[in-house]
């Protein structure tokens, strides 16, 4: 839903003119460094990406979701570490207290996320427990009017940089599934809180990872999500069910900066007497990558407008980040197929994408937990 097209156009016009002139430009020193300079980091904040979905009486742009889809395809034409950065607080940083937080924890939190001077960490993830979450280990015990939470979550993404963590607990050691587990706001610095060192990765360097270690770290009870224990894990799903939509709008994004750079080079590049361009394989390529990206695309918008207009897009959100992230994944190989030598050396850039977008399969959900959640919502509802 676009409430004033105008607006919105000139929000559009500033993020691709930063995308295409701070931060493409930021993109090699950015991988060689694994950070993101501190100024670009003050120009997001300065541009309201940290607080997209946010109302605006929190601070925040209060973007619908069709809205916000139209401004991460934008930002998908850069490296996909700057979208990380802001990304989780954007979303399953933020959601979980926006839907379910008290008016307090709504008041307290979210114009400081709105505004990046706090930068949020989702921690969900453990050793032993990924898609599986409701089989989570990390445990929350009662004590007096506070919570000690034990318990290691792996893979969190800016959790270096967090000023608060979104943690996901057991609060009900009786109850083995989804029922007994709760949501805690944890803050950066709070003792029993550690970090890990910082995960090296395959790709998306400058999005920066680690294990977060809980050792008796002590929470009053006012820090669950809502003041309700017992329903953190539904709070998590509903966050996430927005996330992947947005996920599925950044993969969809970095794939026309892929196909866009695959199409100049084989403009460009000559063998046999012409342009690549000009043989037919390699056009049945860049067809084929531009009619997937486009059907992502659409499935993309057309789950962002089904939530704006309240229905529930549980299916539609898992098609959407299976199929976006899934065609992402086939456009990178063909951009590097069509580059060829080239794409296999670091200097064009491409190799890098590849290795980048290979983690949009796993995380959110990967590819095979959202065939099971779709699969099963089918079940239920014959459709």
């Amino acid at each position: 839903m676009i409430r004033d097209q105008l607006t919105l156009n000139a929000l559009l016009d500033s993020v691709s003119r930063f995308v295409r002139e701070r931060l493409v430009p930021a993109e090699r020193i950015v991988a060689e460094t694994d950070e993101i300079p501190t100024d670009i980091v003050a120009e997001m904040k300065a541009l309201g990406l940290f607080g997209l979905s946010i109302p605006e009486p929190y601070g925040g742009l209060g973007l619908t979701m069709e809205e916000e889809v139209l401004v991460i395809l934008e930002m998908g034409r850069t490296s996909p570490a700057f979208r990380s950065l802001f990304g989780t607080t954007v979303g399953l940083g933020s959601q979980g207290i926006l839907l379910d937080g008290t008016p307090e924890q709504k008041a307290y939190y979210l114009p400081r996320l709105a505004s990046g001077d706090l930068i949020a960490s989702f921690a969900l993830t453990e050793p032993d427990s990924g898609s599986d979450a409701a089989s989570l280990r990390t445990s929350a015990t009662l004590d007096g009017d506070h919570y000690v939470i034990n318990g290691t979550k792996r893979f969190i993404t800016n959790a270096p940089r967090a000023g608060i963590f979104i943690v996901i607990a057991r609060t009900d050691s009786s109850s083995q599934g989804a029922a007994g587990v709760s949501a805690f706001i944890v803050k950066a610095g709070t003792a029993g809180l550690n970090l890990g060192k910082a995960d090296k990765k395959m790709g998306q360097q400058g999005a920066l990872t680690c294990d977060v270690i809980f050792e008796n770290c002590r929470v009053p009870t006012a820090s669950i999500i809502g003041g309700k224990p017992g329903v953190g894990f539904k709070t998590a799903m509903k966050s996430l069910e927005k996330s992947r939509i947005h996920i599925a709008a950044i993969c969809t994004g970095v794939a026309q900066r892929m196909l866009n750079d695959a199409l100049r080079y084989a403009m460009q590049r000559k063998q046999f007497g012409q342009r690549i361009a000009e043989f037919q394989l390699v056009q049945a390529m860049l067809a084929d990558s531009k009619a997937e990206l486009y059907a992502a695309q659409c499935m993309t918008l057309d789950a962002a407008r089904r939530r704006d207009c309240g229905d529930s897009v549980a299916t539609e959100s898992s098609c959407a980040k299976m199929f976006a992230s899934e065609m992402c994944g086939r456009v990178a190989d063909r951009a590097v197929q069509i580059f060829g030598g080239a794409g296999y050396m670091a200097d064009y850039g491409i190799e890098r994408f590849y290795r980048d977008v290979r983690l949009f399969r796993i995380y959110e959900g990967t590819t095979q937990i959202q065939q099971l959640i779709i699969a099963r919502n089918m079940m239920k509802t014959g459709l």
